[in-house]
């Protein structure tokens, strides 16, 4: 079969891969030189299934108020007259409930934890290195409120058998050492052992090269015009190299891909939601984090890379609009410094934003359309980087009719009919 992919970064590399495994003729379109240039380029490197959760839940909204107001804040809003920004914004709201909540967080964890297994095979099958770690992340609280709100994650953790500890100051230091020092800031963590780190531009780049040796073909530099349909489906995809045909095309352009489904009378409520990241040469190994650490103030995650430390987050309500903030750069590098002070030097990092393609309520967008023969994979969010495999290899079987390893209910646009 056949079968087109819009997009090369790591959600539509990550489907090439395994659609070529399964014997498929693939052909990757992107309009940029090469994989994993936008959204996978320097996310902040977790691989987190024991994370997964909706930014919308109880008491969210009043959180979010306060996350305005502080000095190093995780939310920050453009006032815009963008309807898309607010009614993606509503919709997010609606889903601020408990009951939401668990319908969300359950979908979100049985494909984040699919994905883990899934990564483990293929770095078993192919041997694959992209500076990857599996030593846990480690869930920080700076105080008692926090560490007492972690009831209704551990419910859905216990109910997906997701393995987790809640730790003292004394507990999760035998994890991240490194901590001794501030460990007067902090009462407590949840830990979750099984989940990674990892550098998704590497994984995405090496896995593109498998891929090729597969028969993958990547058109790089192709601009996609638009999507072509007729009374019996997608036809084809019209580009500014000619139109490509194919049997199957599979959509996975993130926060792009809203527009590119406007015309075809197809809406999604996937809005993009700009991140941060620094990557910080390391200084000192053993002042540095040994894995992955989520402050849970400031909603900000500091990784190891080898010899680097990527500091990813913050979000901001701004369309597309991709300048850099140095604002944003200051929160970040306060919140390495104030967990690592001797770790690395935040003043010779590199800065970096992308556009997070999010839905309101967290689950991506993963399966058919009306169209027959046109597939989704987008709003992974925060996820994509967690998601991926098991998405790739959700989507080598449900495309062709094969059963798939997981229940694929509530996962695709059919949700929000």
């Amino acid at each position: 079969m056949k079968i087109a992919i819009l997009g090369s970064g790591v959600i539509g590399t990550t489907a090439a891969y395994y659609l070529a495994r399964a014997g498929h003729e693939v052909t990757v379109l992107d309009r940029r030189p090469g994989p994993a240039l936008e959204t996978s380029f320097a996310n902040a490197a977790q691989v987190s299934p024991g994370y997964s959760a909706p930014w919308a839940g109880p008491g969210v909204p009043i959180k979010a108020i306060k996350w305005l107001l502080m000095n190093h804040s995780p939310l920050v809003i453009k006032p815009m007259l963008d309807p898309a920004m607010w009614l993606w914004g509503l919709a997010m709201l609606r889903n601020c409930t408990e009951g939401a909540y668990k319908i969300n967080k359950a979908r979100m964890v049985r494909v984040a934890e699919y994905s883990r297994d899934c990564l483990k095979e293929l770095r078993a099958e192919t041997g694959i290195q992209y500076d990857d770690r599996a030593q846990g992340t480690l869930q920080l609280f700076r105080t008692q409120k926090q560490l007492d709100g972690i009831g209704k994650d551990v419910e859905i953790l216990k109910q997906y058998n997701v393995p987790y500890q809640v730790l003292d100051r004394a507990g999760y230091l035998q994890y991240e050492p490194a901590l001794a020092e501030v460990k007067e800031k902090f009462v407590g963590a949840l830990r979750l052992p099984g989940d990674e780190t990892g550098d998704c531009f590497k994984f995405t780049n090496t896995l593109a090269e498998l891929a090729k040796g597969l028969g993958v073909q990547f058109r790089f530099g192709t601009a996609i015009r638009g999507i072509v349909t007729d009374a019996s489906g997608v036809t084809s995809i019209a580009t500014d190299q000619g139109a490509i045909q194919a049997d199957k095309y599979l959509l996975a352009l993130g926060s792009y891909s809203t527009a590119m489904l406007k015309p075809l009378g197809l809406r999604i409520p996937v809005y993009p939601v700009k991140g941060f990241s620094i990557t910080v040469p390391i200084t000192d190994a053993s002042k540095s984090p040994e894995s992955t650490i989520m402050d849970e103030t400031h909603k900000v995650a500091v990784t190891r890379l080898g010899d680097r430390i990527r500091v990813g987050g913050t979000a901001q309500l701004s369309g597309f609009d991709l300048q850099l903030n140095d604002e944003r750069r200051k929160t970040l590098e306060f919140v390495v410094t104030d967990l690592f002070p001797k770790g690395g030097d935040v003043t010779a990092a590199s800065f970096w934003t992308g556009l997070r393609p999010m839905t309101p309520d967290g689950t991506p967008i993963i399966g058919p359309t009306r169209y027959n023969n046109l597939w989704l994979a987008t709003g992974h969010g925060t996820l994509g980087w967690t998601m991926a495999t098991g998405t790739g290899r959700l989507l080598s079987d449900w495309m062709v009719g094969n059963k798939t390893a997981i229940d694929t209910e509530g996962l695709s646009i059919d949700r929000y009919a």
